[in-house]
C-alpha cells in the first residue's frame, strides 16, 4: 500500500465525518418536539465531536504530503425526531464498519500512528452508536397515560 493509498483511505473517513457534522447540526437546530431539547444538545455535542474527528484525520493526511477533502458524503436529512436519530444511527454504523476495516488494513501496513488514530475515534464513533440506539428505543417506546 502506497501514502496515497492511505491518504485515500483518510480521506474517505474524513468525508463521513463532514458529512455527519453538517448532517447533526442541522439536526440540532431542526428537532422539534418534546423530546427534542435534549436530543437537540446530543445533535450538537455529537457535531462537535465529529469536528475534531475530521481535524485529526485532516492533519494526518497533511502530514503525509496529502490535501485534506473538503467534500462530504451523502447526507440524510427531513422528516421527524425518531428519523433523524435513525438516519444519525445509520451513519454512525457506516462510520464503525469502516474504521473497522481500516484499522485492520492499518495494522497489516504498520501504520501504526495512523491506526491508533482510527481507533481513538472509533471509540467515539460507538459511544455516538449507543447514544443513537438508546434515544430511539425511547421514541419507540409507548407513551404513558
Amino acid at each position: 500500500m502506497s501514502r496515497q493509498d492511505v491518504i485515500n483511505v483518510l480521506n474517505e473517513l474524513r468525508s463521513l465525518e463532514l458529512a455527519s457534522i453538517i448532517q447533526y447540526m442541522k439536526h440540532h437546530y431542526e428537532a422539534q418536539g418534546m423530546e427534542s431539547p435534549a436530543i437537540s444538545g446530543q445533535f450538537k455535542d455529537s457535531a462537535m465531536d465529529e469536528m475534531r474527528h475530521a481535524e485529526s484525520l485532516g492533519e494526518r493526511i497533511n502530514y503525509l504530503g496529502g490535501e485534506p477533502t473538503k467534500q462530504p458524503s451523502e447526507i440524510f436529512t427531513g422528516g421527524d425526531l425518531r428519523k433523524m436519530i435513525a438516519d444519525d444511527l445509520r451513519v454512525e454504523r457506516h462510520a464503525i464498519g469502516k474504521y473497522r476495516e481500516y484499522i485492520e488494513l492499518m495494522f497489516r501496513e504498520q501504520d501504526h500512528v495512523s491506526r491508533l488514530m482510527l481507533e481513538r475515534i472509533l471509540e467515539d464513533e460507538e459511544k455516538h452508536e449507543d447514544t443513537w440506539i438508546t434515544d430511539l428505543a425511547r421514541q419507540e417506546a409507548p407513551a404513558m397515560a
